[in-house]
């Protein structure tokens, strides 16, 4: 039986981070906060090693790549994923600082482990996207795929894909705090073993009842509001620790919005919330938590 979590992970470390203009189009999540420059950077990484260490303090197990240079998003790999059956997907980005993301050390890398499935890229010639785990979030045990339409998630592509590795596709609108589709779906859901977080108020109505109805079949779901999806209580990922136990990273801003009753549901099945500061990449990079854990399945 497949597993939703895994106890491996990769971290890719940033050469430079920093606010990206060529996202910001389809990241409502982003604020612009140009010029920050190397005092961004250097935030940036003290928090992302702070994430690190707060991951392997808790019993996880974790391969810290170097990001490819001048990628300023280089700290969400979200633009692979990795299989149980060996395999590895790379996924056709939008803006062309997310494809440099695919450098040749980052390759041999994931070549050391896995057979890797490069056919979509071929899209980018079109300028068509599926961004990955960012614009795919899965469910594994059930083989369904989450798929929230944008710029950054073809509709023809995700259900290729899905007939592909036999995911069964779950498709939806979304629209953000700007009137805009979300960018990615896992801004908006995030999926545990047995729990799952799920911003409804950004799924259209037309749509809503099918994706709670899909995930409620499998595990206990906790609504969360528009203010806590803007604030990255979407972008959580679940893992997994010492003696296997389930963990739930996110950041410290998100956690501190859950109310209690959600945190009670949450907890029934989570035995422990890794919260990080990420405030620095939250707000140049316009995403968390989610989007920088990457499982080694």
């Amino acid at each position: 039986m497949s597993q939703q979590s895994t106890r491996n992970l990769v971290l890719i470390e940033p050469s430079f981070f920093g606010y990206n203009p060529e996202t910001a189009s389809t990241n409502d999540f982003q604020v612009d906060a140009r010029g920050g420059g190397d005092a961004t950077h250097t935030a940036a990484i003290r928090e992302f090693r702070a994430l690190r260490d707060m991951l392997v303090e808790a019993g996880v197990t974790v391969t810290t790549v170097q990001g490819a240079k001048n990628c300023p998003d280089a700290v969400f790999p979200t633009w692979f994923s990795t299989h149980e059956d060996g395999s590895a997907y790379l996924y056709p980005m939008l803006a062309a600082s997310r494809r440099r993301e695919r450098s040749e050390h980052l390759i041999s890398f994931l070549q050391k482990f896995y057979i890797l499935k490069s056919e979509a890229l071929v899209a980018e010639t079109e300028g068509r996207a599926l961004e990955g785990t960012g614009a795919m979030v899965l469910d594994r045990v059930n083989r369904v795929a989450y798929i929230g339409l944008s710029q950054r998630c073809d509709e023809k592509l995700a259900l290729e894909w899905c007939a592909k590795t036999r995911f069964e596709p779950v498709v939806f609108d979304t629209v953000d705090h700007a009137g805009k589709p979300v960018y990615n779906t896992g801004m908006v859901l995030w999926i545990g073993t047995d729990v799952c977080g799920v911003g409804t108020g950004y799924i259209v109505e037309k749509d809503r009842a099918r994706v709670l109805a899909s995930l409620a079949r499998n595990r206990e779901v906790v609504e969360l509001d528009n203010a806590q999806i803007r604030n990255f209580c979407g972008n959580a990922v679940e893992v997994r620790g010492t003696d296997d136990q389930p963990l739930l990273v996110m950041s410290e801003a998100a956690y501190g919005l859950l109310t209690s009753d959600q945190l009670s549901r949450i907890n029934r099945y989570i035995t422990r919330i890794l919260a990080a500061n990420l405030g620095t990449i939250e707000t140049y990079g316009g995403a968390s938590a989610g989007a920088m854990v990457q499982g080694l399945f």
